[in-house]
């Protein structure tokens, strides 16, 4: 063999090998409220199934269709947390890994949140404990829990409503004693008060016929700015949005005048794109930790609702010169994307 063709060998190989992996949106076929945290190399994530806790262990974004999975928790078959196991997030807080989630007992108006815990290094291994409902003292109706550790304090964030019925979602935030106990007061940080947050006509007799909705919430931290990111509007309409809530990191969170709302969505449809309702998004940095990404939930068609046609997509994102995400729009589905940097 001459000493050409096996420099063009090695040349080749070289390339091949550098080269980046790269994945297609969507991640799954079917999964709606998708949630993702990376720890030790390994991205572990999850998404609402309905009566269980499912957790995919896996190496790569791009690897999560062909990843093990299991189910860490089966609701029971009655009581308070049997039915609509919404929104589950599986993090790793204070030395232990905890799971997140919504369930009511076959009524909506009992949507209450509650908590695991699993003390093993792995999530996948392990003994997953019930640790109970977490509440203000309120107990009011809640879902969709996202927890950050923010200077020795834990706080929470969760969609909620002022009163006992339908009709209005909003912003909480509270300060917790440890991961499974709040310690303050519930305070309200949003409420749906633009035309874009207020899209919510409903059809069925069991619901009022117009919801404003917040929900979804999730925390993102940069630099000395603390943001949440929430869904607006039902998620049954294709008007389906992210808007932001932002904060000074030295602020009291439990002072509602340190929120600021962005008076415009953050990202929304793309009719173009082929993407709809795009939302109930979570966040997480590539392994190298070099990038940031969002990962959220839309449909393909118009009018496919909250059912499941949703499936979870990721992008990645950069920042605005005044701190704040720009997620750009939503990507088309089956279009190759760099995979996160290894």
């Amino acid at each position: 063999m001459n000493i050409k063709l096996i420099f063009s060998i090695i040349l080749f190989l070289l390339v091949k090998n550098s080269g980046a992996q790269t994945f297609t949106n969507p991640l799954l076929p079917a999964g709606a409220d998708p949630y993702s945290f990376y720890k030790d190399g390994y991205f572990y994530y999850t998404h609402t199934t309905g009566n269980r806790i499912e957790l995919w262990k896996s190496k790569s974004l791009e690897g999560l269709k062909d990843a093990p999975h299991k189910t860490i928790w089966k609701a029971p078959a009655s009581g308070p947390y049997s039915k609509q196991i919404w929104a589950p997030e599986v993090m790793f807080l204070q030395g232990k890994w905890y799971a997140y989630f919504a369930a009511d007992d076959g009524k909506n108006e009992n949507h209450r949140m509650f908590v695991l815990e699993n003390s093993s290094a792995d999530p996948m291994a392990g003994e997953w404990i019930f640790k109970g409902q977490i509440t203000d003292k309120t107990n009011k109706w809640a879902i969709d829990g996202d927890v950050v550790a923010i200077k020795n304090n834990l706080y929470m964030v969760w969609s909620g409503w002022e009163g006992d019925t339908n009709g209005k979602q909003e912003i909480y935030i509270a300060r917790l004693k440890n991961p499974w106990t709040v310690e303050s007061e519930r305070i309200k940080i949003s409420t749906p008060a633009f035309e874009w947050e207020k899209h919510g006509d409903l059809n069925s007799a069991d619901n009022p016929p117009h919801v404003d909705v917040n929900e979804g919430p999730q925390f993102l931290i940069r630099g000395n700015k603390i943001m949440v990111v929430y869904s607006a509007s039902g998620c049954w309409t294709d008007f389906y949005a992210l808007g932001m809530l932002s904060a000074d990191i030295n602020s009291d969170f439990l002072n509602p005048k340190s929120w600021v709302k962005s008076t415009k969505p953050l990202f929304s449809k793309s009719e173009e794109n082929g993407v709809y309702a795009p939302g109930h998004n979570s966040f997480f940095k590539s392994p190298d930790g070099n990038e940031e990404w969002i990962l959220y939930h839309a449909n393909d068609k118009p009018g496919q609702g909250c059912g499941g046609f949703r499936s979870p997509r990721a992008q990645k994102f950069t920042w605005n010169t005044d701190g704040t995400p720009n997620f750009g729009i939503p990507v088309k589905t089956g279009v190759a994307l760099k995979a996160p940097s290894m």
